[in-house]
């Protein structure tokens, strides 16, 4: 086994080679998962290198590929684990069969639907969500009922919800249709349904909430269920990481094969997200 001061610490390995986020990495050492050298260890405390022969569960890892982040419409009614206890429809369980394991940037809540990241790195996972990196997500908002502008100050300013203290958001109001209301939110934190919990608090109920960027990474014209990888030349701009070439839309499991398969391509850049969602 490897010095404790050569190479880097095994739950950083496999979150790079994408058999778990460095946490969970960590939570399946202390449960007797992981073995180094034929040897199970029950401590993250430990450095690898790559002479080092490491096994999950009995199975051996594979060497790490390069990295890679995917653009996923998640649509509404799946949740974002690999597994779920009261057996609902997964986000994992509807992507393509052909993709390779991947761990998502955060999560979409069960209703939620638009833009969620995908990657095969810990790495990227990690630095895209750390809250030192505070990029900007951008939201389209629906909610029941009649809006004005100036109920929308106390998001703007900052609110406490239960003790909960969430920062303040760019909150634009777009426009009254019908019985519902449409709005624009932006903010560089992620705290669980903090927008369906902050606007719920001053009288607002969402009924429909979609992502439409995260960073620069844009939703743009992504068909719901649809995967598309990021380009190469993107990741190396945006993160400064090298990745495999050959980006690629794919339809993810469960849509009808009739739907005319769409152009490969990125997604649209620039400011606007998705076209004007239905009533």
């Amino acid at each position: 086994m490897s010095d404790e001061h050569a190479g880097e610490r095994i739950a950083k390995i496999l979150s790079r080679r994408g058999v778990a986020s460095r946490r969970e990495a960590e939570r399946m050492i202390e449960a007797g998962r992981v073995s180094v050298n034929g040897r199970l260890i029950d401590s993250p405390a430990l450095n690898v290198t790559t002479s080092d022969r490491i096994l999950v569960d009995g199975k051996p890892v594979a060497a790490p590929e390069p990295p890679r982040l995917w653009l996923y419409h998640k649509p509404a009614g799946l949740v974002t684990t690999e597994r779920d206890e009261k057996g609902r429809p997964t986000v994992f369980g509807a992507l393509p069969e052909e993709m390779p394991r991947v761990m998502s940037v955060g999560r979409l809540d069960i209703a939620s639907e638009g833009l969620l990241l995908l990657t095969n790195d810990g790495e990227i996972k990690r630095r895209l969500e750390l809250p030192a990196t505070g990029w900007l997500r951008r939201y389209r908002v629906r909610s029941h009922g009649y809006v004005e502008d100036a109920k929308l100050e106390p998001l703007r300013r900052g609110i406490s919800v239960e003790g909960v203290r969430y920062q303040p958001m760019s909150v634009t109001f777009d426009r009254q249709q019908g019985a519902n209301a449409w709005m624009t939110v932006a903010l560089r934190e992620g705290k669980n349904r903090e927008i369906r919990r902050a606007m719920e608090a001053i009288g607002i109920k969402v009924n429909r909430l979609i992502r439409i960027s995260y960073g620069p990474f844009q939703l743009g014209n992504l068909a719901a269920g649809e995967v598309e990888e990021v380009r190469p030349k993107v990741l190396r701009d945006q993160l400064g990481l090298d990745a495999r070439p050959k980006p690629q839309r794919r339809r993810a499991a469960g849509r009808d094969d009739g739907d005319a398969a769409r152009p490969r391509g990125p997604a649209r850049p620039g400011p606007t997200g998705p076209r004007k969602p239905p009533r």
